[in-house]
């Protein structure tokens, strides 16, 4: 099932039960996901799993970022809210993976691409992200791609 229908199901099953947090997070999803049915890159009228995924990614880190603002400004009915839509969103993410599944690959991805230094990173990091897709955030690869290569 694609992940366009999912939701739209989702949805209206909040609907019904007139769940108006986890209605809000859906639409989110919807809005964004019907965006970028509309661009430019969507030819067939499908959008591709490695565009959904960033896709989602992106929602959930935006929820995390105005989550923390709001903390910051002392807003915690505000921060919940978001912390509660980005719960939502991370549901239709893959499983990330464990530390140890992690790290296999990367080892794996440094020496597919023979890399020996912190010049090589680029090219790990390319590989690394298509291997990982989507189960891990950037953020995350690089750091323990540096600890591997020994930075």
């Amino acid at each position: 099932m694609s992940l366009e229908v999912l939701i739209n199901e989702d949805l209206k099953q909040a609907m019904r039960q007139k769940d108006t947090k986890k209605l809000a997070a859906l639409r989110a999803i919807k809005a964004a996901l019907l965006l970028e049915k509309t661009g430019k890159d969507v030819s067939s009228g499908e959008i591709p799993e490695a565009v959904e995924l960033k896709l989602l990614q992106k929602l959930v880190k935006q929820r995390r970022e105005s989550e923390a603002v709001y903390k910051e400004q002392n807003r915690p009915e505000l921060a919940e809210e978001e912390a509660y839509q980005a719960e939502i969103i991370e549901a239709y993410l893959p499983k990330p993976l464990s530390e140890e599944d992690l790290e296999s690959i990367l080892k794996e991805a440094i020496a597919q691409t023979a890399a020996s230094s912190i010049k090589d990173m680029g090219k790990v990091m390319g590989l690394a992200t298509k291997m990982v897709s989507g189960r891990a955030d950037n953020q995350t690869i690089a750091k323990r791609i540096k600890e591997l290569l020994g930075v």
